[in-house]
């Protein structure tokens, strides 16, 4: 979970530097050390407490700066930056499936490691889908929010850009009430469906987590 959240943050930044801002490398953000994005409340202290309640897992880490006048074209550009987040979390789902086709074959051969290869793959696809479900929530400040508000036109931008203040209160609200959960799982359960037809991974694995 670590290991999702740090390349999130790195892929918003990294884009960022490609569309003319320089913050994030100049804060020493463009780092996969994830020591420098850990964020204590959101990083540690919120997965912990969420984990021993039982209930939906999720956590953030510092967001990494981008400075919006430095970008070349600030609106459009924007939506980019914030999409980053999502897609690279798209990418390491593909990658830990390719992960979990490999651990198949050498569970399959009879040797041992494969078994926790298995249950690690899994973590990793279901971590970095619920983070990409998650993120593309049009909710300010995730980056579903950033990509809606880049989108709009200014005076709309500007009237959901207010509901900032009170996204986390809004997403606290979701989990507790059950909802998060019903919005964001049609996304997770399409990507594991199409994970599991172009991989060959029998799709009940994605049950024992």
């Amino acid at each position: 979970m670590i290991f999702a959240i740090t390349v999130h943050e790195v892929a918003h930044g990294w884009v960022a530097l490609k569309l003319g801002d320089r913050t994030a490398q100049m804060l020493g953000r463009l780092t996969l050390n994830p020591i420098k994005h850990i964020d204590p409340f959101g990083t540690i202290l919120v997965p912990a407490l969420l984990f021993m309640a039982g209930g939906f897992m999720f956590g953030w880490a510092k967001p990494v700066p981008v400075t919006y006048q430095n970008l070349r074209n600030p609106k459009k550009d924007m939506a980019w930056v914030a999409i980053a987040g999502p897609a690279s979390n798209l990418i390491m789902a593909i990658l830990w499936a390719v992960e979990v086709k490999i651990a198949l074959a050498v569970y399959g051969s009879g040797m041992a490691i494969g078994e926790p290869m298995i249950f690690m793959g899994i973590a990793g696809v279901l971590i970095n889908l619920m983070l990409m479900a998650l993120n593309l929530l049009p909710l300010p400040p995730l980056d579903g929010g950033r990509i809606l508000t880049s989108l709009l036109p200014g005076p709309l931008a500007w009237q959901v850009g207010r509901i900032e203040p009170y996204g986390f209160f809004i997403l606290v609200g979701l989990i507790y009430f059950g909802i998060l959960g019903q919005l964001i799982w049609p996304l997770i359960s399409t990507c594991i469906s199409i994970i599991s037809v172009v991989f060959g991974v029998p799709q009940q694995l994605f049950s024992i987590i």
